[in-house]
């Protein structure tokens, strides 16, 4: 061969090796950016040629798929009760993607996910339609019901949890949206998702989860916990040596009581009223350190808690004065906390202080609905001994019996419960927040905890709001529903 061909020949085969490896590197380096890159259509039209898996609560699927016409994606999602439900579900959207649980299962929905595999396999032998798998979820439906009215036009939210095994009962935000209105890709529902966005209520923000807030007197079970872990405290019934007015420490600013008779009361006696004064001075006995350990045990500061979804950390701030961590005792200063987290203080707490991590998917169905993953209930810490924790039972038990939170109160049954009025805004001069926490008890143990913020009541007066009239209705509807659930 002459020098010019053999150069042309060589020439050639660079060509073609260029374009081998570059063959390769499309198909095996880069095929997964491009099949998941927002502009390419033809994974969209793909994941929207189906019938979409459903999320399932009490056996029944809350979600469902209908035909479209003059789109290229063949199906949308459908919502039953979606307002009620969105803080679960999330939205799954043609135009808008997804979020939350719909985002999060996508691969088991769709039935692309490699567990499928089998599955789709047959389907392409047997002629079936590709159909997605099923999201089994712990969630209670009557509990979620009775928290969705309870909270009704008010701003707020709910979060419920079995104590015993971490499976969340009920997850409740109000405002809600419904994620049917935006669910397709036309001009109505691009102007749905617009005004949703715009709106200064936050319909779309998820209160029981990302959303943090001064917990007020509810936080006192914690403080109280702390003291009679760390030995501060080892007799509730005891005089404390509390003085009223209290002075903060290391200042000449007094704390004020909302309630007379403060002075040198129990710690018992003091949760019934709730005293700020006492449980100021027990935060300063305990210190900053041990304050912070024991939040730190109960979930606060904790950034990488998912059930699955992420939660917003909860926080107890670790470098303050001595003053600032006595006002944190009380649940007020820089502490904040979301309902979820209140929720699982108060399921340790009710489970004798072993604290379990919560989750909301119980099982994941194949499209034939065999199981191909269960969710196993996991410790995630013991907070306080058991010991203590019953102490703190006997005094949320009297909160209700003979204090603030007797509007929870169950015919037959024990319930511990705990109010709070939360003060926020320069001066403290927006509307409070009102709270209630709670757990029911059975001889079988405590199957709910609840959790309840009300942000914002609408025309109630100021001098009105309060946790024990606000919110303390709402969790003992909640807590009834499970009950009778378990019957």
């Amino acid at each position: 061969m002459n020098k010019p061909l053999r150069r042309i020949a060589i020439f050639c085969g660079l060509l073609v090796l260029a374009l081998l490896v570059r063959t390769n590197w499309l198909q095996y380096v880069e095929a997964e950016e491009l099949n998941t890159h927002d502009r390419n259509r033809r994974v969209t039209i793909e994941r929207y040629a189906s019938e979409r898996g459903n999320i399932i609560v009490d056996g029944k699927p809350i979600t469902g798929s209908i035909k479209t016409s003059g789109s290229d994606y063949l199906f949308k999602r459908t919502y039953a009760n979606g307002p009620m439900w969105a803080p679960v579900t999330g939205y799954n959207s043609q135009a808008f993607d997804a979020n939350q649980l719909e985002k999060l299962q996508d691969p088991i929905l769709t039935g692309n996910s490699d567990r499928l595999f089998f599955d789709r396999t047959m389907a392409m032998f047997t002629g079936d339609k590709k159909k997605g798998g099923n999201v089994v979820t712990t969630l209670n439906g009557a509990a979620q019901k009775a928290a969705f009215k309870g909270l009704g036009k008010k701003k707020g939210a709910v979060a419920a949890i079995d104590p015993k095994t971490g499976k969340i009962l009920a997850l409740v935000s109000t405002p809600s949206y419904d994620p049917s209105a935006f669910a397709g890709n036309s001009n109505a529902d691009t102007k749905q998702w617009v005004a949703l966005n715009k709106d200064k209520d936050k319909p779309m923000l998820n209160r029981a989860l990302r959303e943090v807030y001064p917990p007020g007197s509810t936080f006192k079970v914690l403080t109280a916990a702390a003291a009679l872990e760390h030995g501060v405290v080892d007799d509730i019934d005891a005089k404390t040596d509390t003085p009223d007015p209290y002075v903060l420490p290391g200042t000449r600013t007094e704390l004020i009581n909302q309630v007379q008779g403060c002075k040198n009361l129990s710690v018992k006696k003091a949760l019934e009223i709730s005293c700020n004064s006492v449980f100021a001075e027990l935060a300063n006995k305990v210190g900053l350190e041990k304050m912070v350990e024991t939040a730190e045990k109960f979930g606060f500061n904790e950034k990488e808690l998912f059930t699955p979804v992420r939660v917003e950390a909860s926080r107890y701030n670790t470098d303050m004065e001595r003053s600032e961590n006595a006002q944190s005792g009380i649940g007020q200063f820089d502490t904040a906390t979301t309902p979820l987290q209140m929720a699982m203080v108060t399921a340790a707490i009710a489970n004798d202080g072993k604290l379990m991590k919560p989750y909301m998917i119980d099982q994941l169905e194949s499209p034939d609905l065999d199981v191909i993953e269960e969710t196993e209930p996991e410790e995630l810490s013991r907070p306080i001994s058991g010991k203590t924790a019953q102490l703190v039972q006997q005094m949320m038990e009297n909160v209700v019996d003979s204090g603030s939170g007797r509007n929870a109160k169950i015919n037959g049954v024990k319930v511990g419960g705990k109010t709070g009025t939360a003060q926020h805004g320069v001066g403290n001069s927006k509307r409070p927040y009102a709270w209630f926490i709670s757990y029911a008890k059975t001889d079988e143990g405590s199957p709910v905890a609840v959790a309840v913020i009300v942000e914002d009541a609408g025309g109630v007066a100021r001098d009105d709001i309060s946790g024990g009239g606000l919110a303390a209705p709402i969790a003992k509807d909640v807590m009834k529903a499970v009950l009778e659930s378990k019957k």
